[in-house]
């Protein structure tokens, strides 16, 4: 049997992930306003982004919208070490807020990359919002401003996060170890 088609252990279902989105909205809210850009990872950050973009919205944020495309992963379990940027900004950030949304905070590497690369556009502040924060071993360079769940540390699956580009879709979180 293919890794892929390995049966995932469910550790949060999508109504835990929806109960965890709508708290860290509130938390996020009272610290933008509607001039703030969100910025999603792409590609995995693109369902929690959604999610909370919208929770935001209920919670009376109405922010911009923009993705940057960075990859430091490609296709492997582990980071290759560097970060590639696919897609840049589209939206000028000059002197506003940016959110920068992504799916895992696991090495750092794609956070850090991030958060400097708005930080060049001219954002005010830069603030960064992750679903889920993985145990790392070693001191990171940058700490999530925002984090909805302490992952353990396995590989996980679903919600945006991938095994070779499967199961990103899958509406809950589950591990493949």
């Amino acid at each position: 049997m293919s890794e892929t088609a390995a049966v995932p252990v469910v550790l949060l279902t999508e109504a835990e992930i929806a109960d965890k989105v709508t708290d860290l909205a509130r938390q996020i809210a009272p610290r933008i306003d509607d001039e703030t850009v969100a910025v999603c990872l792409l590609t995995g950050g693109l369902w929690f982004a959604a999610d909370l973009t919208r929770a935001l919205s209920r919670a009376g944020r109405h922010v911009r919208f923009d993705a940057l495309w960075l990859a430091s992963y490609g296709d492997e379990r582990a980071s290759l070490g560097r970060c590639e940027v696919r897609a840049d900004l589209q939206r000028p950030l000059a002197g506003r807020r940016a959110l920068i949304i992504d799916d895992v905070f696991d090495t750092g590497l794609s956070l850090s990359e991030a958060h400097r690369l708005v930080r060049d556009a001219g954002a005010a502040e830069v603030l960064t919002a992750v679903f889920a924060t993985k145990p790392w071993p070693k001191p990171r360079a940058i700490q999530p401003d925002f984090s909805a769940w302490d992952a353990p540390a396995r590989f996980l699956v679903g919600y945006g996060m991938d095994a070779a580009g499967a199961m990103r879709g899958l509406p809950f979180i589950g591990a493949m170890d």
